[in-house]
Formats: C-alpha cells, sequence, structure tokens
C-alpha cells in the first residue's frame, strides 16, 4: 500500500471501543435526532473553545447559513470573504440572496488581507448598490486569519464578523481558540477536518446569548416556544445523535492527535528544506495551526506538475487546495470577475498542491515524499 492522503483508519482503531459503545447507546435510546449527545457534545467543544454557546447542526455549510440567517442577511446586501476557500464559504452568502464581495489574500498565509478587506468595503460604500453587512474571515489549512488587523476593519465599519473555522476547529491565535473571535465562529465535522465525525456534522459557536437562542431556532424551521410554532424562516439543519456520539469518541484523543498534527508538520519544515523550489507553509509567531493541510508552493504552474509527477510515480497522493479561485467560478459569473482582479490569489493558485497529512504519518513516509520531490 501507498502512503495514505489522510489515516482515518488508524485513527479509528484507537477509538473503536468508544465509537461503538457511542453508537450502541443511541440505538438502545431511540433518539436519533437531537437525542442528549448532542447537548453533551454542544457542553464539550463550548468548554474547549472557551465560549458560552456551541450548537450542533447538520453541516460546515449549514453552520454559516444558519449564522448568517440569524444576522439577518438578505437581497442586497454585501458579505466580504475571500476567495481562496472552499464553495460552501461564498455559496452561503448568495444562497440568502446576499452578494459575496471577495478580497485578495496574505500572500504567506493565504488568508484575508485586511488591506484588501478595508479597499472592498470603501468601494461598495461608494457605489452604493449594495449594504455592507458583515465580513467571513476563512481559517485556510488550519492556520488563523490576521484577526487582530481583520476585526477592527470590520467594527469600525459596522460589520458583523464571522470566523469560518471549517479547517481550523483545535488552533489558537493569540492564545484565543479560534472558535471564540468574532460574533460567530462555524466549523465543520466533515470526516477530513482534524475533528470529523463520520458523516456531515458543523457547529456554530457564539458568546450572544441573544444569538444562541436564534440559532436554535434556525437550526429547526425556525422554530418557537412549541415545535409547531414558526416565529421566523429557518432550515433543517440539526445534528444527529449517531454522529455526535462519534464526535464524542473522538474528542477524547483530539487534543494529542492536535499536538501528533504539529509534530508531522514540524518533520515536513526538516526534511522539505532544501529542496529546490519549494516554498514551505509558515505559521506566524503567537499562532497555532490545526493543520487541517499540508501545502506548499512550487515555483510555477510547470513546476507543479512537475512535482506532483514525481510523487504519483512514487505512489504518494496530492491534492490541489484550490485551483480556481471562488470569483472566477461559473457559479459567480454574474459578479463579473476576470483574471487579474485578485492577483495574489490567483497566483497562488497556480502553484499550491498538498501533501499527506494526518496525526499518525511516519516519520519514514515523510523522508520518503521529501526524497520524491527532490527528484
Amino acid at each position: 500500500m501507498g502512503i495514505p492522503f489522510i489515516d482515518l483508519k488508524s485513527q479509528y482503531k484507537r477509538v473503536e471501543n468508544e465509537v461503538r459503545s457511542g453508537i450502541e447507546a443511541v440505538l438502545e435510546h431511540g433518539a436519533y435526532i437531537m437525542g442528549p449527545e448532542i447537548r453533551e457534545l454542544e457542553a464539550q467543544l463550548a468548554e474547549f473553545s472557551q465560549v458560552k454557546h456551541a450548537v450542533g447542526c447538520a453541516s460546515g455549510t449549514d453552520a454559516l447559513i444558519m449564522a448568517l440567517l440569524a444576522l439577518g442577511v438578505g437581497k442586497g446586501d454585501a458579505v466580504f470573504t475571500t476567495p481562496f476557500t472552499f464553495m460552501a464559504t461564498a455559496e452561503s452568502i448568495a444562497l440568502l440572496g446576499a452578494t459575496p464581495i471577495f478580497v485578495d489574500i496574505d500572500p504567506e498565509t493565504y488568508n484575508m488581507d485586511a488591506a484588501s478587506l478595508k479597499k472592498a468595503i470603501s468601494k461598495v460604500h461608494d457605489e452604493k448598490k449594495l449594504t455592507p453587512k458583515g465580513v467571513i474571515a476563512v481559517d485556510i489549512f488550519g492556520l488563523a486569519a490576521d484577526y487582530d488587523a481583520i476585526e477592527p476593519v470590520a467594527k469600525n465599519n459596522g460589520l458583523f464578523l464571522i470566523v469560518d473555522a471549517a479547517q481550523s476547529f483545535g488552533a489558537t491565535y493569540k492564545g484565543r481558540p479560534v472558535c471564540s473571535i468574532g460574533d460567530v465562529a462555524c466549523t465543520s465535522f466533515f470526516p477530513a477536518k482534524p475533528l470529523g465525525c463520520y458523516g456531515d456534522g458543523g457547529m456554530v459557536f457564539t458568546n450572544d446569548d441573544t444569538m444562541d437562542e436564534l440559532l436554535r431556532s434556525v437550526r429547526v424551521h425556525g422554530q418557537g416556544t412549541d415545535r409547531y410554532e414558526n416565529v421566523r424562516l429557518g432550515i433543517n439543519g440539526r445534528l444527529d445523535s449517531m454522529q455526535a456520539a462519534v464526535l464524542k469518541a473522538k474528542f477524547t484523543i483530539f487534543p494529542e492527535e492536535l499536538e501528533l498534527r504539529n509534530e508531522v508538520a514540524e518533520r515536513y519544515r526538516e526534511v522539505l528544506t532544501g529542496v529546490e523550489d519549494l516554498v514551505l507553509p509558515t505559521v506566524p509567531e503567537g499562532y497555532t495551526s490545526a493543520w487541517a493541510q499540508y501545502c506548499v508552493l512550487a515555483r510555477d504552474a510547470r513546476h507543479r506538475d512537475e512535482l506532483q509527477g514525481r510523487l504519483k510515480a512514487s505512489d504518494i497522493p496530492t491534492a490541489i487546495y484550490y485551483p480556481l479561485p471562488l470569483h472566477l467560478q461559473k457559479a459567480f459569473a454574474d459578479l463579473g470577475h476576470a483574471k487579474g482582479d485578485l492577483p495574489v490569489c490567483e497566483g497562488i493558485a497556480d502553484r499550491i498542491f498538498a501533501l499527506p497529512m494526518h496525526p499518525y504519518l511516519k516519520a519514514e513516509d515523510q523522508k520518503a515524499i521529501a526524497e520524491a520531490l527532490a527528484g
């Protein structure tokens, strides 16, 4: 067998008994939707994230939609975000009738650039076609955005801040868990995430009591005090009990897995330093990364093809996150963007590719990866 890109099988061996007993408990009590596991998981992850409230939901996409609905986003609103992310971030904005406004990224962290954000907000204000409403900052690949720079820009313009922590749950920013930052933080429990379930799942975090109430209402079709009283529009965004049971089991080893991910990242730095024309990811001082992915930069697109070819010849899997930025996707063609509009993002997309990353990646496998890249 080759080197796995992620290794959920090794992880499962560690938590198999806990996962099975958790699922059996759900089968025994029969509360498959919104069973006691949901509240238990919410309490655990709220404490871990140092926030008052955590609201489990059906996916990371639903987490974003629930947050936007609770914040009153709708037609005519502008929500500023990065194009260097998965489709769900901007899709959630557009599905509610609002307009995603894409801003460029920092060339070293690949996260939202605060200066570009400031310029985009000023442009929307000047054009007077849309109402600036909020910002969704994405913590790409497990690394927090620069919130000391981004948050004041949002607040000085009267905008909410949503932290899209789909890839960064478990990371910290200057001593703060990422899900404690902003008005609302959202994460995903897709199986490949640092903390993933065995299906889809997500969670929304907030310190605001009113926001917590709104989120819990939106999660169940805008429910009021009674299940057949609907006081607002919502979605069917519930997290099922079996997935919560899986997450509870996996959370018991999650802090250790974060440490192991960082050890793997450090070993990569050691074995890849010196590989010609390869730029390694950096973690700024005061940050910790959850290392959802380990992405490197080639010299250019042609060089990337060459390096990926070497890895493929050695039976080593790779992936590209993300080959086409969102502002150039067909789904957002109506926004009128053209190549060259966001040059930093586009340049990174032409050069980036991901190497295998998971807590159980062996040192000898990383050495083999480095040797393949060096040719």
